[in-house]
């Protein structure tokens, strides 16, 4: 981008010089043509000065369009790289997240392939593959939001269910009936829960 605008002020530089250019050469000709006419001549001389200062005013004005346009379309391109930027990035993200992934697959498919009619050790199995799925999750920035103990609060929990405990402050939670998580902060699925209200 920097590229672009050091670019782009060369240019602009190179135009400006261009038109001080003929500016001074116009006024070099008026001059050498105010000399040639006599006090006659200096209504047509204004009047040619007039026309020309409006052709060099539209003249500017046509370079300016033109920068603004170059500028419009160096703006549309800059969104077009960012956004893809961004696609990119999401699709580097989602196979990091996978490939971490791969690991708990393949200890899923040995379990299935496991030929084993011992209760404990499929069960033992069964925990060893949910420890290393929950590991990768948390790698991945997942988190459990707490129930136990706090307060209700909307923005992390989800009240199905209002129920009476004199033994406990109102608004506290109860009871979690489905665990709620966060991915960085965010809320991916709030904590369902019973809320005491007396």
């Amino acid at each position: 981008m920097s590229y672009i605008k050091d670019e782009m002020k060369k240019k602009d530089s190179e135009k400006l010089e261009e038109m001080q250019r003929e500016i001074s050469e116009e006024q070099d000709i008026q001059t050498q043509a105010a000399d040639a006419e006599d006090n006659t001549g200096s209504e047509d001389n204004d009047a040619d000065s007039a026309a020309q200062q409006i052709a060099d005013g539209e003249k500017a004005l046509a370079e300016a369009e033109d920068r603004f346009k170059r500028l419009q379309a160096d703006f549309v391109n800059f969104r077009r790289r960012s956004n893809q930027e961004k696609s990119e990035i999401s699709e580097v993200i989602l196979q990091g997240f996978v490939k971490d992934m791969l690991p708990v697959l393949d200890n899923l498919e040995r379990a299935v392939t496991a030929k084993t009619d011992d209760g404990a050790a499929i069960l033992e199995g069964v925990k060893m593959v949910l420890n290393q799925f929950q590991e990768v999750l948390t790698k991945n920035g997942l988190e459990v939001i707490k129930t136990s103990g706090e307060k209700f609060d909307p923005n992390f929990h989800q009240a199905v269910m209002r129920v009476e405990d004199v033994d406990k402050e109102d608004d506290s939670i109860e009871q979690e009936l489905q665990k709620g998580y966060t991915v960085h902060g965010r809320v991916v699925r709030p904590a369902m829960v019973t809320v005491v209200s007396n």
